[in-house]
């Protein structure tokens, strides 16, 4: 059994539950995607124990985001696990600059897998760390926003909060 720390965190978008291992964050989602975070951790980890614990550096950052410090997040370290192409895809999401999008097709390009935009898509909605791996930045080949496990209606709130002028 692997023991992972684990806390919630009070956010304008709802309860926010994350999960570290060692000093890297290993996922992060919400209090209504509970179950879609621990199928997650166990498919990684086989049987997970979570041992409550606070974070203070993370949680200060967190607040330091959603107060619109948008760079906040960017030197969290991660380990999100997954292949080698998840793991390429979440790192040219986490290069996608607040305030910008990206479509699928885009990252895909990227990564140099120019014809491999549903599996950027796949790799996507198996990001196990929202907003530090922000998937919610990746848009339709039209621009519309498409499908984010946390919910359309956050995707839409972190868009505007990072489109939000500043001071």
């Amino acid at each position: 059994m692997t023991e992972l720390f684990y806390d919630e965190i009070e956010s304008p978008v709802g309860t926010i539950l994350t999960a570290w291992h060692g000093e890297a964050l290993c996922a992060l989602d919400y209090e209504d995607c509970r179950e879609r975070m621990l199928q997650l951790l166990r498919a990684r980890f086989g049987e997970v124990k979570l041992a409550p614990r606070k974070h203070p550096e993370f949680c200060q950052r967190l607040q330091q985001y959603f107060a619109s410090d948008l760079t906040a997040l960017n030197t969290v370290a991660i380990d999100g696990g997954g292949t080698a192409f998840q793991r390429a895809t979440w790192a040219a999401l986490r290069a996608i600059p607040a305030g910008r999008t990206a479509t699928y097709g885009q990252i895909a390009a990227k990564i140099g897998s120019p014809s491999a935009a549903r599996a950027v898509g796949l790799a996507n909605s198996l990001n196990p760390i929202a907003i530090v791996v922000p998937c919610h930045r990746v848009v339709g080949a039209n621009g519309k926003l498409t499908g984010y496990a946390g919910g359309l209606e956050r995707k839409r709130w972190l868009l505007a909060h990072e489109s939000e002028p500043r001071l």
